[in-house]
Formats: structure tokens, C-alpha cells, sequence
């Protein structure tokens, strides 16, 4: 069952029996002409299985209301988990390689440093970064290839996914990547993600607009093939 939700502009969390999050992402259309949520005000107290089934919805911010129950319906075992985050492993694996790299993370600089040759894919581009168009044609060359968590929430994870080339490793990262192993049978080496520790302290920090590095009460982990 769905026991809050809390829909900040830049994180989602939903409380069930544990506590996940999301980024938060728009569709950048008028609210005044349609409903971004269409059962708003009424999630709680509703099944959460079918909540999380809202990640399939076309729009973003229902997906990622989906994708935060998702998250939190999943037991995560920490000691199957490393105390790793995704920065740090894509500088380990990229170091000297071709890394494509598919949305612009704070920690781009430092990888443009260690890598061979950085490719920055983004919807929004900032100065250096390629467009998604350009991904069909710079992802198969990557020998390392990181895929930010929220291709679930846009629905472009299985797409990007089946432009690896055979042999490239492939991280998962993000406060939404789910800290699952059935990622693993799909071509991923290693997830990067979030369990929530604190969910009251999480719901707090959401709803008073944390960005994710602002956010208290979550263990940053990476869970390996």
C-alpha cells in the first residue's frame, strides 16, 4: 500500500513499506491544458503494485512516481552491495578508454580528464555534449558506457541497452537506477543507486526541494555482476 508521496521538483519519494526515490522529470507542457497527474490527491492508500505500474506512463511525472515505488519496493541487500558510487567507478573503468556517457553528470570534468575520449549524450545539451540522435552512432564505439537512471522514466533504457557493443561495460547510475539484479540479464555490469535509511528524513528533504546531493537519510551503493 501507497503511504505518501512526495513530488519535489527535483526528487520523488514514495513511502511504502520502505522508501524509494526518483528524479523528478517534466513533460514541459501547460498544466492548464492537461493533468501531468491524473490521480493526484488520490494515490494514497491505493495498491502499490499498481502505482509502480505507472512507470510505463507517458507522462514523466507519473513515471517517475512509478519508478519511486519501485524503488521502494525492492529489498535491497547491502551486503551484496559495495559503498561505491557511480563517479568513482566510471573514473576506475574509463580511465584511458572510449566512455559514452548518457546524461551530464557534475562529475563530467573529471572524466573528461581520465577518459580516452568522453561522449556526454543529453537531452539538454550544454556546451561539448551530443544530442540523442547521435547515440545510435557513439554508443556502439564506447568500450565504457554509463546510462543515467532516469532512460526508465523517459523510456529509452531498452533502446540504449541494445546499442552496446559486445564487451562494453555497462553502469546503470543514479539516484533512480534500481538496485536490482535482474538488471544484470540485460547487459548490465553494475547498478549505482540509492537505499533510503531515513525515510522520514528523505520525504522532508524532498518536499523542501532537495537536489539529489542535498538529500539526508540515503545510502549512495553499487551493486556489481
Amino acid at each position: 500500500m501507497v503511504r505518501d508521496v512526495r513530488l519535489g521538483p527535483f526528487q520523488t519519494a514514495v513511502l511504502t513499506g520502505n522508501c524509494g526515490i526518483a528524479a523528478t522529470s517534466y513533460d514541459y507542457v501547460s498544466h492548464h491544458e492537461k493533468r501531468p497527474v491524473r490521480e493526484a490527491g488520490e494515490l494514497l492508500g491505493k495498491d502499490a503494485l499498481a502505482v509502480a505500474r505507472l512507470v510505463d506512463s507517458s507522462s514523466l511525472l507519473e513515471a517517475a512516481i512509478g519508478m519511486a515505488t519501485l524503488n521502494s519496493l525492492l529489498n535491497i541487500d547491502e551486503e551484496r552491495c559495495l559503498n561505491l558510487n557511480g563517479r568513482d567507478l566510471l573514473i576506475e573503468k574509463g580511465s584511458g578508454k572510449r566512455l559514452a556517457l548518457v546524461g551530464h553528470f557534475p562529475f563530467v570534468p573529471e572524466l573528461r580528464q581520465k577518459a580516452k575520449e568522453l561522449w556526454v549524450i543529453e537531452r539538454r545539451l550544454r556546451e561539448g555534449d551530443f544530442s540523442e540522435s547521435e547515440a545510435e552512432k557513439l554508443i556502439p564505439q564506447a568500450d565504457v558506457v554509463g546510462i543515467t537512471g532516469t532512460a526508465f522514466t523517459n523510456h529509452t533504457i531498452e533502446y540504449l541497452l541494445s546499442l552496446r557493443r559486445p564487451g562494453a561495460y555497462v553502469v546503470v547510475l543514479g539516484g533512480t537506477a534500481p538496485l536490482s539484479l535482474v538488471l544484470f540479464d540485460y547487459g548490465v555490469d553494475a547498478v549505482c543507486g540509492t537505499k533510503v535509511v531515513d525515510p522520514e528524513l528523505v520525504l522532508r528533504c524532498v518536499s523542501q526541494g532537495a537536489t539529489f546531493p542535498q538529500l539526508k537519510g540515503v545510502l549512495r551503493l553499487t551493486l556489481l555482476k
